[in-house]
């Protein structure tokens, strides 16, 4: 697998037909990401009013910047299309792999990684930040552990086995000077989530706890 994004093959590519193709809540996020950027791009809508802001939430009452954060990955750019082309590529993977047939399941998930994002940045960030960088990187861990032996290079020069994949990314972007910090932040809930999802279904088991399963999902 080449992450160098050069794989469309010598047929035509029906952008209506990938699009249709993608399971549901990955197409929402991506949807609402692209139309999010677009607007911004055509100054139909400020960025200013979606970053991440703890005072404006919580004692402003702008309780929309808590998901609007996660929509704006910055106008059209380089950057913006190699986080959109991970974003849906294992989003859609974890969607259709994993969380067949469970799409409430991967909607905790992302719950999940957005709250403890959410949490956490203050404590990172000084900046106003957006944080959908994060949740990429989250998807992108969860997704390489997921997958250890599928083996990958980056632009034909560096070949590695899929849970390396968001270390290579935080080198990349420390390389091109981007900071790290929100990357670093998405392995982290990324890590804390397929432990509480994976591991600790199995040590439980092992060990005869009570409470066998933490991230299932409420049954109404």
């Amino acid at each position: 697998m080449d992450l160098n994004m050069g794989e469309m093959g010598g047929g035509e590519f029906d952008v209506l037909s990938w699009y249709t193709s993608i399971p549901p809540v990955s197409r929402i996020y991506f949807t609402s990401a692209f139309l999010t950027t677009s607007f911004c791009a055509m100054d139909v809508l400020n960025p200013y009013v979606l970053y991440y802001d703890f005072h404006l939430i919580f004692n402003e009452g702008q309780v929309w910047r808590l998901f609007s954060s996660f929509l704006f990955f910055g106008l059209f750019s380089v950057d913006f299309v190699f986080h959109m082309y991970f974003l849906i590529r294992h989003c859609r993977q974890l969607e259709e792999g994993d969380f067949r047939g469970r799409p409430s399941a991967f909607v905790l998930m992302i719950v999940f990684g957005v709250s403890w994002i959410c949490f956490l940045a203050p404590f990172v960030l000084n900046s106003h930040p957006f944080l959908g960088s994060a949740l990429t990187f989250m998807m992108t861990y969860v997704w390489g552990r997921r997958n250890e032996d599928v083996r990958m290079a980056m632009f034909g020069l560096i070949t590695f086995t899929a849970p390396y994949l968001p270390w290579v990314m935080v080198m990349f972007n420390f390389l091109v000077g981007n900071s790290v910090r929100m990357s670093l932040i998405g392995i982290f809930v990324g890590h804390m989530y397929y432990v509480l999802e994976y591991v600790y279904p199995v040590l439980a088991d092992v060990r005869g706890f009570r409470v066998k399963k933490i991230m299932d999902p409420p049954r109404w």
